[in-house]
């Protein structure tokens, strides 16, 4: 799992012998199986995640129906709010399938920030990077219909077609499950439709 950590950083920054064996004195590396809640609303909490395989979810429950606002998956990064703002947790984290984590909080941070600089400058670049992905996202949501923004997942994050279950799909597309199946019927007629145009014209 430490591989595909250094895989992921030598992408920004180079890492020295020392620097790595720094990383792995840390013991941050956490297994979790599916379902498992990492976070409850209510909660207080100063663990962030970084997603090194699987996928987590982040999720409000509001009477009673869970409302599901993201999904990270590998090298997808995720610090709750509750830890910046040190106030009990308005939403819930959960485990998608079974998970492999980095868990990290503050204290270590800037424990790691003061012996190697550079971590800093890491962790700034992939927040700048989140903070634009994640405007981007809500620009796109807002402005989209249900279609839309299924078809901007299935160009995007293909993954998540197959990897999480259809009422946690819809619920973050903002609809109903059985809405999701027709919208999928309808996209999946509509590709047949245009085959079929295209094998007739190549034929003619």
């Amino acid at each position: 799992m430490q591989d595909l950590l250094f895989d992921f950083i030598s992408k920004y920054i180079s890492l020295t012998d020392d620097e790595k064996n720094a990383i792995i004195s840390l013991d941050v590396f956490r297994s979790f199986k599916k379902g498992t809640i990492l976070l409850k609303e209510g909660q207080k909490s100063n663990d962030g995640y970084f997603v090194l395989q699987g996928c987590i979810r982040s999720y409000y429950i509001i009477g009673g129906e869970e409302k599901t606002t993201a999904f990270y998956t590998e090298m997808d990064a995720l610090t709750p709010h509750c830890v910046i703002n040190k106030a009990p947790s308005e939403y819930y984290i959960s485990c998608v399938a079974d998970t492999i984590l980095i868990i990290s909080n503050p204290d270590m941070e800037t424990e790691m920030f003061s012996k190697f600089p550079k971590f800093e400058t890491l962790c700034r670049i992939l927040a700048e990077e989140l903070l634009v992905k994640q405007q981007i996202n809500f620009d796109e949501f807002k402005t989209s219909s249900p279609e839309q923004r299924y078809l901007n997942l299935l160009q995007k994050r293909p993954d998540l077609i197959q990897r999480v279950p259809q009422h946690q799909l819809a619920s973050y597309l903002g609809i109903k499950p059985q809405s999701l199946s027709r919208l999928r019927a309808r996209i999946l007629e509509k590709n047949k439709g245009q085959e079929s145009f295209l094998n007739l014209s190549e034929r003619i």
